[in-house]
């Protein structure tokens, strides 16, 4: 097909794909699709967007189809890539005319040019940088524009490659074309000049445009062109500052004067603007915080440099020019302007929660002055404090609230004492402040004094976590209530979201009983009246560290909690965050409210099913917490429900993730088993065992003993039931064993299984070891002679006391015997008998006689201290069942005596004699020792 039907082709395609018809566009975007690959695709797009006369969105969108081109087919090894004589042409068309009308079409094309360039210049396409500059040089206005639009996207690209060459690559073209690039700056800015002064509107504009991307372009090659910038004097700005410290050293004096001059003196006075004064105190913030010019602790291990810089920082920061810094931050620019008052009152709770974190002091006044306050005070506090307590000082009693300008000077200072608790912290005694001054302050009732009310709490909450006596907790928590009845919702709002009265280290719980029931209904009132989702969010933080704080405590007093939560949880349906933080509340909820927690089945259930179920989208933001809430529900359920039961279906998508999230995953199952293993296991350990079998093949050793463990829990539970659902698993780890597992955790957990296995399943165990047999081609008596001396051989392995004595019961139970095997490693046998008994053996401090101390004879309610946490449901099934477990129920002692008379008993007294010959002397004392009495 020739060139010119295959333009008209491609122009009706595009047309159409440019259509709002689904039927003409769906066809349209499938052929273009198709033809992506085809030889010359690209040539026709081309012809297509530089043909000023056709429509403006056909030309788009025959930009962006050839812009995805070059991601996808321009390198060579690409598949279906272009081939070379095709993109010689297209490279030459992309820059034959700087002409295009359409000013976001410009923009496209070039960072189409400037792709290309990152790919091929300069090695292919030599011509390109050449090109630039004599079209930036051109008479022609639009030409200009645009060649200089695509200069600076294609200096962008460049300056952004990261390999050596390519940054050599740069730097040759960055000295080449640099004082060019100067003048090309001076020369717009001038243009620029003159139009202001001429009031030549339109055209100032354009040399503004213009002077700003020459900006851009020096920027880059002034930033990343140059090796050791500091060496060319042409090559000095600002971003320096953070990219090459060292190379800014001769400009710390000089920007300093500026900045400081123009911000902190009379000389900037009604001359600057909001977004100069930010870029002068970041200016000046960088250098005062810049690691670089600090000397090191020892003054020996300093650079030259930095000395250099902090003799500079030390001539200028005398202390009349911080102590004006430091005065006027405060009581200038701390002031709350008119904008900001009438904010707070038009929309309190936006203006309350406005976001002042991440890198807001970049760009805004208020977060910028407050981070520079920060970092001045901190590295020069010795100078500032006295000024920030003489301030403080002149504020004492209470303000005139007739004199707004004193109203919002003290609510300055007071932001800046709160802003810089840890530097005064031995310097303010607080304690007494809160007493003789800012307990006053509070109850000033007056409507315009809350600005004040409003920063004193924000000031309580500064302070609480460095420096506040926990006696006087009870007087504050007095406070909290007096100040909740404000009809002022935000500074009830600021009250507890700044003085979240549980969050620290000093809270007793003692102390906050009395309080609870007012404070926790007061907090849902709180929840129910703000409407932001921040809000929410913030208020449902403190009324889950409420609920931790007081656990059980709080059980009376959470009903109309429980009633609201299922109707935020619906209105927050778009709000992920907020039914995270509903998520964090809940899982509180049910550890204060325990086994009564099952009365919030009907809205709990249906949470963590949607929270924790993959194919649902809103899995993404809720499923870590929706998990924590499964568990802890399963932790303090009284008895299993089949809805209950009903959730696990959503755990085999979770087990095939294998994401970070598989120990929580382990700990439900293994909740599961505890609370009804019958049902959980008859309804799902089939899928589980095979979820199992396909984690095991690609998982770490961490992960294989998590996997493990649960299969040990289930043969714990149930012995029977767990053995024979489990039992696609058990043959590997009877192999791990007989090949002796490097990974003594790995090992150990093998041997714990299996010794579940020998003790509380024999007639299994028979079977396996026949089954296992075969595999090996191998006898059962040798096979199982190979096992109890691996076991015996790798004891060691087995840390943990309990499956240390697992192990020895095990064995033993293997007693009495003629089997020759078991006979030939009778020795071994007691080998670890006598090593458990050591573990386990201690004297009785009534009797002074030896027992076994991991015996446990009843269930007993433990006695708890305030802060230690009840005991969950589960910790009592846990030992309900170790009432059963023969590691708990049975004396080892006991058992060694039984199974070795019994073994007597077998083989007369002279076969059992020689039997116990085979044993060290030694081993058999320690043995006497401890069956003495028996």
């Amino acid at each position: 097909m020739d060139m010119e039907s295959a333009s008209s082709v491609v122009l009706q395609a595009l047309t159409q794909a440019t259509s709002q018809d689904t039927a003409l566009l769906k066809p349209a975007e499938e052929q273009l699709r198709q033809w992506e690959t085809q030889p010359g695709f690209y040539s026709v797009l081309l012809n297509i967007f530089n043909n000023h006369m056709l429509d403006v969105n056909v030309r788009w969108l025959a930009v962006l189809y050839f812009k995805n081109g070059i991601d996808r087919y321009w390198r060579r090894v690409a598949p279906n890539a272009l081939s070379e004589d095709e993109k010689t042409s297209l490279r030459a068309g992309l820059i034959t005319n700087f002409n295009e009308p359409v000013n976001q079409i410009a923009t496209q094309i070039a960072v189409l040019i400037a792709k290309v360039a990152r790919l091929d210049c300069p090695r292919q396409w030599p011509e390109l940088i050449p090109i630039l500059l004599e079209s930036v040089k051109g008479q022609d206005g639009l030409q200009q524009h645009r060649a200089l639009l695509t200069f600076y996207h294609v200096t962008k690209t460049l300056a952004s490659k990261r390999l050596a060459q390519d940054k050599r690559l740069f730097q040759d073209l960055a000295s080449g074309i640099y004082s060019f690039a100067c003048s090309l700056w001076s020369h717009h800015t001038d243009c620029f000049l003159q139009q202001v002064l001429a009031v030549d509107q339109a055209h100032a504009l354009s040399s503004l445009e213009r002077t700003l991307l020459s900006l851009k372009v020096l920027r880059k090659l002034t930033v990343h062109g140059f090796q050791e910038p500091q060496q060319n004097m042409e090559v000095m700005l600002l971003d320096f500052l953070e990219v090459h410290p060292c190379a800014f050293i001769p400009l710390i004096q000089r920007s300093l004067e500026f900045a400081v001059s123009y911000v902190f003196t009379a000389a900037g006075e009604g001359l600057v603007f909001e977004r100069f004064t930010v870029q002068c105190m970041n200016l000046i913030k960088t250098i005062v915080k810049n690691e670089a010019y600090k000397p090191c602790k020892n003054i020996e291990d300093s650079k030259p440099e930095s000395l250099e810089a902090h003799k500079i920082k030390t001539a200028f920061f005398t202390h009349p020019t911080l102590t004006e810094i430091g005065r006027r931050l405060v009581s200038h620019y701390f002031l709350l302007t008119k904008e900001e008052l009438a904010m707070w009152e038009e929309d309190p709770e936006g203006f309350a929660v406005e976001e002042t974190g991440g890198d807001s002091w970049k760009y805004s006044l208020r977060p910028c002055t407050e981070v520079l306050f920060l970092d001045i005070f901190h590295n020069y506090s010795q100078t500032l404090t006295p000024v920030l307590l003489e301030m403080v000082l002149n504020l004492q009693g209470p303000s005139n609230v007739e004199d707004p300008v004193q109203l919002l000077m003290k609510d300055a200072v007071y932001n800046a004492v709160g802003l810089a608790a840890y530097e005064l912290f031995d310097n303010i005694d607080f304690d007494q402040w809160f007493n003789n001054q800012l307990l006053g302050e509070l109850q000033v009732s007056h409507h315009r004094y809350k600005l004040i009310r409003r920063r004193v709490i924000w000031l309580i909450g500064q302070w609480i976590s460095v420096k506040f006596k926990s006696e006087l907790r009870p007087l504050l928590y007095e406070v909290i209530l007096n100040l909740m009845q404000d009809p002022d919702l935000v500074t009830c709002q600021f009250l507890f979201l700044n003085v979240s009265p549980v969050d620290d280290f000093e809270f007793r719980t003692e102390q906050f009983l009395p309080y609870l029931e007012s404070i926790f209904s007061l907090l849902f009132q709180l929840l129910q009246q703000v409407t932001e989702c921040d809000t929410k969010m913030q208020v449902l933080h403190v009324i889950s560290c409420v609920i931790e704080r007081v656990n059980i405590q709080i059980r009376p007093y959470v009903g109309c909690l429980v009633q609201y939560l299922p109707l935020l949880w619906k209105q927050s349906e778009e709000h992920n965050m907020l039914r995270c933080a509903i998520l964090t509340t809940l899982v509180h909820l049910v550890q204060g409210l325990g086994a009564e927690s099952k009365n919030l089945y009907l809205f709990l259930l249906p949470v963590i099913q949607l929270s924790t179920d993959v194919s649902q989208p809103p899995h993404v933001y809720l499923l870590e917490d929706g998990l924590e809430l499964w568990l802890v529900t399963l932790e303090n359920s009284p008895a299993i429900t089949p809805e209950l039961l009903r959730i696990f279906q959503n755990m085999s998508a979770l087990l095939e993730m294998s994401s970070e999230n598989l120990r929580t995953c382990f700990q439900i199952v293994n909740a599961y088993i505890y609370l009804s293993a019958t049902d959980f296991l008859q309804n799902y350990a089939e899928g589980l065992c095979r979820s199992f079998c396909n984690l095991l093949k690609d998982i770490t050793n961490e992960g294989q003993v998590q996997v493990l463990k649960v299969v040990e829990v289930a043969l714990k539970v149930s012995p029977v039931l767990g053995a024979h659902m489990f039992q696609p698993l058990l043959p590997s780890v009877f192999r791990g064993i007989v090949d002796g597992e490097r990974y003594p955790v790995v090992m150990s957990t093998y041997l714990g299984i299996m010794g579940r296995v020998l003790l509380q399943n024999a007639s299994f165990f028979s079977s396996l070891l026949t089954q296992m047999a075969s595999e090996y081609n191998q006898e059962i008596g040798q096979l199982l002679g190979g096992v109890i001396e691996m076991w015996v051989d790798r004891m060691d392995n087995i840390t943990q006391p309990e499956r240390r004595k697992l192990s020895s019961l095990a064995l033993l139970s293997l007693l009495p015997s003629d089997n020759s095997v078991v006979q030939e490693k009778f020795c071994g046998i007691i080998n670890i008998c006598v090593e458990a008994l050591h573990d386990v053996m201690t004297e009785d401090s009534d009797t002074g006689t030896l027992k076994d101390c991991m015996l446990m004879s009843h269930f007993e309610e433990p006695k708890l201290t305030d802060d230690e946490e009840p005991p969950t449901e589960q910790d009592k099934r846990k030992k309900l069942l170790a009432l059963e477990d023969p590691v708990h129920s049975v004396s080892l002692q006991q058992y060694v005596y039984e199974k070795l008379k019994a073994q007597q008993a077998l083989m007369g007294d002279q076969g059992f004699g020689a039997l116990m010959e085979t044993v060290d002397t030694e081993i058999v004392r320690q043995l006497q020792e401890f069956l003495q009495g028996l």
